[in-house]
């Protein structure tokens, strides 16, 4: 079991390895490196990148406790067939030019699309590519967990507030009991990070629950 609020993970307090994954979001270089793209663009990602320890060691941990560990990447196809026109213009507005031949931020297969080199996943991790804030969004991540009779979600990555919320929410939709590990999120916003945390907790856990690194990775170890 793992100590969280507002109630232990899981709710019966007995954690099954085979049945629980480590949700690893977006952490990726264009979000978290010093030359990824939020970086260029002069954005203090330093919130992003002080949790990449606690990752690390999360996923180390949950493969050797028998979990399922799987990475998201956020990112448009190469050929531009899955961009819209407000996805363009929204892009355009950010910076973001999403030219194949030119700047390549955020297109599959550039480097800057890519898992950050000192979080790269296992042979055995299962990679999730989207497009959308929701790694549920039409992907298969669904299907994967199901296939693996994965039930329970342990959440880190980036960014709190968009991504990792988005996803966390649409699980607990899904039916997935789901924790969030706190300091193994992050955002460029301290106090959208903040909100997004307390309102998994919120009416008694309408989301989920809520823990630290170090304690989950205790009851892992155990």
């Amino acid at each position: 079991m793992i100590e969280a609020h507002p109630f232990n993970f899981p709710y019966t307090g007995k954690l099954n390895p085979r049945t629980t994954a480590l949700i690893v979001i977006d952490m990726q270089v264009d979000f978290i490196s010093s030359q990824g793209y939020l970086a260029r663009k002069g954005y203090d990602n330093s919130a992003l990148r002080e949790i990449v320890p606690n990752v690390s060691n999360l996923a180390d941990s949950a493969r050797l406790a028998g979990c399922l560990v799987v990475w998201t990447r956020q990112g448009f196809r190469r050929d531009l067939a899955d961009v819209t026109p407000y996805d363009r213009w929204r892009s355009e507005r950010s910076g973001i030019a999403l030219n194949p031949n030119g700047d390549d931020t955020f297109l599959r297969g550039s480097g800057g699309h890519s898992i950050a080199p000192e979080l790269m996943p296992d042979e055995h991790d299962v990679i999730i590519d989207k497009t959308a804030n929701s790694a549920f969004y039409q992907t298969d991540l669904d299907l994967v967990l199901r296939s693996k009779g994965i039930s329970h979600l342990m959440f880190t990555g980036v960014t709190t507030d968009v991504c990792v919320h988005t996803t966390l929410r649409e699980a607990n939709d899904r039916k997935y009991q789901c924790l969030l590990i706190e300091d193994a999120c992050a955002s460029g916003d301290s106090y959208a990070h903040e909100a997004a945390v307390h309102m998994v907790t919120v009416e008694d856990g309408v989301f989920g629950c809520v823990a630290k690194s170090q304690v989950v990775l205790d009851a892992l170890r155990d």
